[in-house]
């Protein structure tokens, strides 16, 4: 098998790892289908109880699609395209947090500016290679002139709060996620053409972690640990969620220019990030009083919920990316 392997082009063994994944996909979706039909005819008084836990399996499922998707698609269309495709997915996320966050007249200028200026700008200079530069162009630059832009509006009321929250919605959403795109143009020496990889091995581990978390957080008799924020969230679930995704990224070491130890450290990192980060993100609408950013499905920008199936990789792929150029100073 693995001798079948090597002999196929770049293409072809990307093209192949798509196929599984995709396969993976279609066979757990038409078990969670199965199992839905079944409860339904069984149920009992813990039926509402697993009505809700069948409706977040169904939102992890419906995650792990649109993901699988948006790469394929980044993939088949080229590095060029793929990094236009995030910035669209950039754009949707942020607006998502936008209208989801009340804002005031003294912020529009610095809204149009996070959109059409600092938004491409990100992903332009993803695009270009300058990763030194796109690595502090929002943290440093954009942090010190949008609150500028927005106190030259003169409107003081409640401004470390607007101006703290349009900062962070740009780090998450568009700093966070430009990240993706540019593993895709990393340069390995003697790993030219395989940056998809990177990406599906990033997907993969923090996608299983989280899977593994929700699981377990269901059946385990552990007390969530901020109940507040997450019903879910129990310190056993996430070590084993960190656990699982370490392993199968030292599994998948193969598809990497990593080591398994070096791919089994990486995984960790990422789920570490992307778990904690998801956790973030629950507290941030829990503040805001929604359940989600699609308000229970319904779209209210345009994207339907797109920042729930994303915000654990806007966390993870920053701490992934520049942990992977330290280590092996690319």
């Amino acid at each position: 098998m693995n001798t079948f392997l090597r002999s196929l082009t770049t293409t072809q063994q990307i093209g192949a790892l798509f196929l599984v994944l995709f396969g993976v996909l279609a066979l757990v979706s038409l078990w969670a289908f199965v199992r839905s039909l079944r409860e339904a005819r069984n149920e009992g008084r813990d039926g509402p109880a697993r009505k809700m836990a069948a409706r977040r399996l169904r939102g992890l499922l419906q995650t792990s699609w649109a993901m699988a998707t948006v790469f394929w698609v980044g993939w088949a269309l080229g590095e060029t395209m793929a990094t236009v495709l995030f910035a669209l997915v950039s754009f949707f996320t942020l607006r998502e947090f936008i209208t989801l966050s009340p804002t005031r007249r003294g912020d529009h200028r610095s809204l149009v500016l996070a959109f059409f200026v600092v938004l491409p700008l990100q992903f332009i200079l993803v695009g270009a290679r300058h990763f030194d530069l796109f690595t502090v162009f929002i943290p440093v630059y954009v942090f010190l002139a949008l609150p500028v832009v927005s106190a030259l509006a003169n409107d003081p009321e409640r401004f470390l709060e607007r101006s703290a929250k349009l900062q962070w919605g740009i780090m998450v959403c568009v700093y966070g996620m430009s990240h993706v795109p540019a593993l895709l143009l990393l340069d390995f020496p003697h790993y030219e053409g395989k940056g998809a990889f990177l990406v599906f091995f990033l997907v993969l581990v923090v996608q299983t972690c989280m899977v593994v978390q929700h699981l377990l957080g269901q059946r385990l008799p552990h007390k969530p640990v901020a109940p507040r924020v997450s019903q879910g969230f129990q310190w056993a679930a996430w070590l084993a969620g960190v656990g699982v995704g370490g392993l199968v990224g030292g599994l998948l070491s193969f598809i990497t220019p990593f080591k398994p130890g070096q791919a089994l450290g990486m995984a960790l990192l990422a789920c570490v990030a992307g778990s904690l980060g998801h956790l973030v993100m629950k507290a941030l609408k829990r503040d805001r009083g929604i359940t989600n950013w699609g308000m229970q499905g319904q779209s209210v920008t345009g994207a339907g919920g797109l920042l729930d199936r994303v915000d654990a990789l806007c966390f993870a792929a920053p701490v992934f990316f520049h942990s992977v150029r330290w280590y092996f100073g690319l």
